[in-house]
């Protein structure tokens, strides 16, 4: 194109991508004769090329555990979409799983890869990335998604210990946000948002089980729209589906007893807590009970193992609802008491 080059630096960058991938494509034909040691020593040198081209200070030091993850963080958005996908299967071959979580958490990985990659990690029982798929995936697949959801709602007694990580990391924020709403050298708008994240963390954490934790990502993510979940929630077991509407019926108690609980994205910018951006809103419940009654509402009525939570969750809505009328009324009487002003 006239007038348009690219720049030598990205020239170069480009080349080193060309020489690794065909060098690690070479040498995967062959995994039984490639170990972490021999990957990372192939890697490394890669992304350190890489850092010395486009002048990144890592500002640690080779022999630290977790350099590789730092040089992925900081100059992997550099080595291109293929070369991270071939990066990708060479982490799950060798199951190099904190590498394989810096590339989705970074968003390195073209969204092709996720259709192989959460399969796997299923197989693998990789709770913690498949919450990170949802978390980074700009555009996860129904199959991915529906793979997900069946895992979280019945989830294998084998991949408990990483369903905990995650509950971890939910306790971690809620009592980081609980630390600040009572912080006295805090701001008085940041105190306020640090009050409110941690009413909607406690709101989030408590009384939901390890696996109902994970679930919140899925309840919350943009990736997750109406055709999607009518699709996921037609092809769940009875097991599963009971368990959806155990999980949606403690969401809808929650937000009946706490009204006043409300999305505080401003505390995950403001104060780190992240998690408030995974709380799932009372209209994110409501789109997925509703979905889940128009697309089995037959067989949830003519299986009696479903009653007690059909039950429960009638009343919750019944009191929301006779809520959501009464404070329309009221807001119908402002407007009206507004306009006469």
């Amino acid at each position: 194109m006239s007038g348009w080059q690219i720049s030598q630096t990205d020239s170069e960058i480009i080349e080193l991508g060309k020489k690794f991938f065909t060098k690690l494509k070479k040498k995967l034909k062959n995994p039984n004769n490639f170990a972490k040691a021999e990957f990372l020593a192939t890697l490394n040198p890669f992304l350190e090329s890489i850092r010395g081209k486009v002048g990144i200070s890592i500002g640690v030091d080779s022999s630290n555990d977790g350099y590789t993850q730092i040089l992925v963080k900081k100059v992997g958005s550099f080595m291109g979409k293929d070369v991270a996908g071939l990066v990708l299967d060479a982490c799950v071959g060798l199951e190099i799983w904190e590498l394989v979580g810096s590339l989705i958490a970074n968003g390195l990985l073209p969204n092709s890869c996720y259709q192989n990659l959460v399969p796997k990690v299923v197989a693998k029982r990789r709770s913690d990335l498949l919450c990170l798929c949802v978390k980074h995936a700009s555009d996860l697949g129904s199959s991915e998604l529906l793979l997900i959801l069946k895992y979280f709602l019945d989830p294998p007694k084998d991949g408990y210990t990483s369903i905990v990580d995650v509950r971890k990391e939910w306790e971690s924020q809620a009592l980081s946000a609980a630390e600040k709403a009572t912080d006295k050298t805090l701001s008085g708008k940041k105190l306020s948002i640090a009050k409110e994240a941690a009413v909607l963390l406690m709101v989030a954490y408590d009384g939901f089980s390890s696996a109902e934790l994970c679930l919140h990502y899925l309840l919350a993510s943009k990736n997750l729209d109406e055709v999607m979940l009518s699709a996921a929630i037609s092809k769940l077991s009875g097991r599963e589906m009971k368990s959806l509407l155990r999980y949606l019926g403690k969401w809808l108690t929650k937000y009946e007893r706490f009204p006043q609980v409300g999305p505080c994205h401003k505390a995950s910018t403001a104060l780190g807590l992240k998690a408030c951006d995974w709380v799932p809103k009372l209209e994110d419940v409501a789109k997925c009970v509703g979905v889940l009654l128009d697309e089995n509402y037959s067989a949830l009525v003519l299986h009696p193992e479903f009653h007690d939570e059909l039950r429960s969750i009638n009343e919750v809505v019944a009191s929301l609802t006779l809520e959501a009328r009464f404070c329309c009324s009221v807001a119908s009487a402002a407007d009206t008491l507004k306009a006469e002003v």
